[in-house]
């Protein structure tokens, strides 16, 4: 079997009102997929991190510089190709949007092992450790409306209403506004949710631990990403200093090697890879044993279509319990709930998780059909789909 193409999609639309995090305010949905071809009539699915404008970007790295790589490769050597793709971008790119791109082949890559062998992604890992998966529900992004505090309220009752028994919200405005909205927050989800704040690395050190005082105070589960990624030092300050809240952190990391030093310089309590950005599905299990062999525990992040909502399925039903015993921490699955249309018709199944947290009490499972399990509603795709 040879790969016989590389192809990115980009999809894109409209939001009725922008949206926004502690860096940007932002006005599009962006997802940025890709297939692998081969000449055996497999076609694997993958997901690339990066959204708006990096999406184009990223699409010439995939198509520029990747693609001539990949073509007549047997697409079953997936860490052969990895480490010799790595090895080539290495002088030029070691982290960011290069390693973004490749991530999503890998992705690919990996959809198409579990197509020719007959496996669920979830089986080539290693099986499942566990049945199904608590999700999240990510939400309380910024919004340009004159009650943000209300508007954060009501938006965590409904995720709650939704079914889901965590919810994460973003931060980013300031300490006082901050812990308003925290509040609010903490107000609308009531008693008995797991909350989640994610600053996207907008404070220095003291800042960060003045708020994650207030949000320990209201009992807040973690405090994500609260300095600049290459802070490491500053994680180990805030981590030090808020003892009782978990400090998490990764998504701006990429391979194993930036994993490394959160891990060893003992920054984060949770550690986040994103997927489809830190090295893809091969990376990822590298980071796993890394983090394992330090008793750090692994929740992905997701940001993304569908396509990565169904790979984090996998992932999440494949990753052990770290450091593992009979009641110990489990990862959760990351669910955007705020507005886009590439969720639910996107593919032409619905990975129905809305559906499962409502029924199952906030869990949701993976199904068992080959790789990915996925397929694209073309009809949706094209009607999205941006040169």
């Amino acid at each position: 079997m040879k790969i016989t193409d590389v192809r990115s999609i980009i999809l894109q639309h409209d939001l009725e009102e922008p949206l926004g995090y502690s860096q940007m305010y932002f006005s599009k949905r962006t997802a940025h997929l890709l297939q692998v071809e081969t000449d055996d009539g497999l076609t694997g699915i993958g997901e690339v991190f990066g959204a708006g404008t990096l999406a184009f970007a990223n699409r010439a790295i995939v198509e520029r510089v990747l693609r001539p790589l990949l073509i007549g490769r047997n697409p079953l050597d997936i860490g052969v190709i990895w480490h010799e793709v790595y090895n080539l971008l290495r002088d030029h790119g070691q982290k960011g949007m290069p390693i973004q791109a490749l991530s999503g082949v890998d992705i690919a890559l990996w959809d198409i092992l579990g197509q020719a062998t007959g496996l669920p992604l979830y089986q080539l890992l290693g099986g499942k450790a566990r049945d199904s998966v608590l999700a999240y529900g990510y939400g309380m992004m910024f919004r340009n409306v004159a009650d943000l505090p209300g508007a954060f309220h009501e938006e965590a009752a409904r995720i709650v209403e939704m079914g889901f028994r965590a919810a994460k919200m973003k931060i980013g405005m300031g300490r006082a506004m901050d812990l308003r909205l925290a509040e609010a927050v903490r107000n609308g989800a009531g008693d008995g949710v797991r909350l989640m704040a994610d600053a996207n690395h907008a404070y220095t050190p003291g800042e960060a631990i003045q708020i994650g005082l207030g949000l320990r105070e209201l009992g807040f589960y973690w405090f994500e990403e609260p300095v600049m990624p290459e802070d490491y030092e500053g994680y180990r300050e805030v981590r030090a200093a808020l003892p009782g809240l978990l400090i998490a952190g990764g998504e701006a990391e990429y391979t194993r090697y930036g994993m490394r030093e959160l891990i060893t310089r003992r920054c984060v309590d949770i550690l986040q890879p994103e997927v489809a950005a830190t090295g893809g599905v091969s990376e990822f299990g590298k980071i796993l044993a890394l983090a394992s062999a330090f008793g750090t525990p692994v929740v992905p992040h997701v940001w993304g279509s569908d396509v990565l909502i169904a790979v984090n399925l996998h992932l999440a039903h494949a990753l052990p319990d770290i450091p593992g015993g009979l009641f110990q921490f489990e990862p959760m699955l990351e669910y955007d709930t705020t507005p886009s249309l590439f969720r639910e018709h996107l593919l032409a199944e619905s990975l129905d998780v809305r559906g499962q947290v409502k029924r199952n009490g906030g869990r949701v499972s993976v199904g068992d059909k080959p790789g990915l399990g996925i397929a694209l509603n073309w009809d949706f795709v094209e009607k999205y789909r941006v040169d």
